[in-house]
């Protein structure tokens, strides 16, 4: 199958392309971030380069071609802090970087299906694969690791764009939102039919702070990197090699 990264960038005939795939990645992100990710087409990011759609034809073959730079060039445009060689703060630093370009590019969710095969997208990958080694994990069991991890990013933040989604419907906040159903709160609880979550509507601190989301993310992550030590603790235990 051919894939835009075995292609070079430029033909081995013919004249200089005058835009390079940085650019055209980078017209890209700058349409999709205005209109969102159903406005990039070849027409509108030619319009954005100042091109003519034939020609962009001659740097992509399709659509996908473009997605494919989208997300590779989101993915280089911030680089992560640098690695401590600590597995649990790298994976961790990575889960805040990639919840952040997320949230700072919300078309990026619809996008996270596949895994990214670009230089940047690699590189992340080989990182994260990086981050557990020597612990007598199998390499399933690093991917495995990644992937869940990666999984958990995307979810969150995908909650947390929908959250801005409803606000911008409706007008109304989330403490807005609940407080418009005080009435209907009372009701519930008063009904005694739901006795765990009248417990998490009254005496749960996180979900009324003004962190929340963060706090959520965080202590979620928590708990997960919690699994992970266990499992990679049981691994190296099972090899003789207590840590």
């Amino acid at each position: 199958m051919d894939v835009i990264w075995m292609r070079p960038e430029r033909a081995a005939r013919g004249p200089k392309p005058a835009h390079s795939r940085d650019e055209i990645a980078a017209a890209c992100v700058r349409v999709a971030n205005a209109d969102g990710l159903d406005a990039v087409s070849m027409r509108r990011v030619a319009t954005e380069l100042g091109t003519g759609t034939t020609s962009l034809y001659r740097y992509v073959a399709s659509k996908d071609d473009l997605f494919d730079l989208m997300v590779d060039h989101v993915l280089g445009s911030v680089p992560p802090p640098p690695p401590t060689h600590h597995w649990r703060r790298d994976l961790s630093v990575l889960a805040s970087w990639k919840r952040g370009l997320i949230l700072d590019h919300p078309w990026m969710a619809s996008l996270s299906g596949r895994p990214a095969v670009g230089p940047h997208g690699l590189a992340v990958q080989e990182r994260g694969l990086r981050a557990v080694e020597g612990w007598a994990l199998t390499i399933d069991e690093m991917v495995i690791i990644v992937e869940s991890l990666d999984a958990y990013v995307h979810g969150y933040a995908v909650r947390e764009l929908a959250d801005r989604a409803a606000t911008q419907r409706s007008g109304q906040d989330l403490d807005a939102w609940m407080a418009a159903h005080e009435a209907y709160a009372k009701v519930i609880i008063d009904s005694g039919r739901y006795p765990s979550v009248t417990r998490a509507w009254l005496d749960a601190n996180e979900p009324h702070a003004a962190d929340r989301a963060e706090r959520g993310f965080r202590h979620g992550l928590d708990r997960l990197l919690d699994g992970y030590a266990a499992n990679m603790r049981r691994a190296r235990d099972s090899q003789g090699e207590i840590r």
